[in-house]
Formats: C-alpha cells, sequence, structure tokens
C-alpha cells in the first residue's frame, strides 16, 4: 500500500475515534431540574447532580423538568451557577 493510502486511512480512522469520543448528556440536579451537556465536566463536591445518557427519559410518576441552559454549569436553588 502507497504511504499516502496509508495516511489518508489512518485520518479516517483518527477523526472516527474522536467523533466517537464527543459526549452528549442529561444533568439533573436533586430537585428534578434537568439540562442537556456537551461535555462531561467536573462539578464541586458539594453539588449533588445525575449525570444519564443522552437518551435518558424520565418515569411518569418521578418530577422532573427542563432547565436549559448555554454554557458549563448547574441550577442550585433555582439560579444558573457558571463553572469556568
Amino acid at each position: 500500500m502507497k504511504t499516502f493510502s496509508k495516511l489518508a486511512i489512518l485520518s479516517a480512522a483518527s477523526l472516527g475515534l474522536l467523533a466517537g469520543t464527543a459526549s452528549a448528556e442529561i444533568v439533573c440536579n436533586d430537585v428534578g431540574d434537568c439540562w442537556h451537556v456537551k461535555e462531561r465536566i467536573e462539578y464541586p463536591a458539594d453539588v449533588k447532580v445525575h449525570v444519564y445518557s443522552d437518551d435518558w427519559k424520565w418515569k411518569d410518576h418521578e418530577h422532573y423538568r427542563w432547565r436549559e441552559h448555554a454554557g458549563r454549569g448547574y441550577w442550585r436553588e433555582g439560579v444558573w451557577v457558571d463553572i469556568k
């Protein structure tokens, strides 16, 4: 196999691996506020959140609500707290 072809295959494989590492998840706090995140972040130790896969759905008897917000952070007592 020619060197160019090998490089092309390696590049395509690398892009595929990078694309596979992208994360989309759902995060919910203890009072039921939920939001989507595009990357996994480290939350402060005192923040109680649960991280779920992007296809997670709550059950009919559970009390959650969507509270989307742009950026990195979390909901605490109805207020969005940014994480830098």
